[in-house]
């Protein structure tokens, strides 16, 4: 059973952060089988119980998940995260250390394919900016 308030916290934040585009994108393909994970385990239980939290800045949670996501190899999810660290008011110079320090501790393969994805998104955010 969804908490209502929990998950309408969770979805504000979540477009907020990844913006209405890929949020939208990813709920196009909710079925009866992924439903409940969709909306209770990633928006209700990850956006609003965790992102909703205090403890942590938005900031700061960008930051934990692009080492994270870079970490795992996961670059779809790293390419929303990182748009989301723009969101969150990450700057460039603050993103740029970020890949270093990911590729201090994770290696040169993983940095240079998080600086790929993250060259793509500042293009994108600059062609836009045009």
């Amino acid at each position: 059973m969804i908490d209502k308030d929990l998950y309408a916290r969770g979805e504000r934040i979540r477009r907020e952060v990844m913006g209405d585009e890929r949020v939208d994108a990813s709920m196009t393909d909710l079925d009866d089988f992924n439903r409940d994970f969709m909306e209770q385990f990633i928006t209700e239980m990850g956006w609003g119980a965790v992102w909703g939290r205090d403890g942590l800045t938005r900031q700061q949670r960008s930051l934990l998940n692009l080492g994270m996501l870079a970490a795992l190899g996961r670059m779809n999810e790293f390419e929303g995260h990182f748009r989301g660290a723009i969101n969150n008011g990450l700057t460039r110079e603050e993103l740029r250390e970020a890949l270093l320090q990911i590729t201090m501790y994770c290696g040169a393969p993983c940095g240079m394919e998080a600086f790929r994805v993250a060259r793509k998104v500042l293009d994108e955010e600059d062609a836009k900016a045009d």
